[in-house]
């Protein structure tokens, strides 16, 4: 989990996706899991913020608490991102972490 983990976050982290356009999730930074879990990891940059979104999605299920808080652990080691509203039994579970960027990094995104 952690190699995996580490390697989503170094995607999403080198090729960020820019703001002001619709919000989305990046194929490109998925990972299936062997038991059917899919996480995908995105960060967004608007002109002041950076935000952090985790996707966890299982068709059989709804991804259990410790499963989707071990992901966040390792893909936003230090940090404490909050689940987005959702529909009680969805089998997608959407964690953001919104970030206001120093004045020095919002020119430069």
């Amino acid at each position: 989990m952690a190699a995996e983990a580490a390697r989503l976050r170094a995607a999403a982290e080198a090729k960020p996706l820019r703001l002001p356009v619709n919000r989305r999730i990046d194929d490109r930074h998925r990972f299936r899991t062997e038991d059917g879990l899919s996480v995908w990891f995105t960060i967004q940059l608007s002109p002041n913020r950076r935000i952090s979104e985790a996707v966890f999605e299982r068709d059989a299920s709804r991804p259990a608490d410790g499963e989707c808080r071990a992901w966040l652990r390792e893909l936003l080691p230090d940090k404490e991102a909050a689940e987005a509203a959702g529909m009680p039994d969805a089998r997608v579970r959407r964690f953001e972490l919104f970030e206001v960027l120093p004045p020095r990094e919002a020119r430069r995104s």
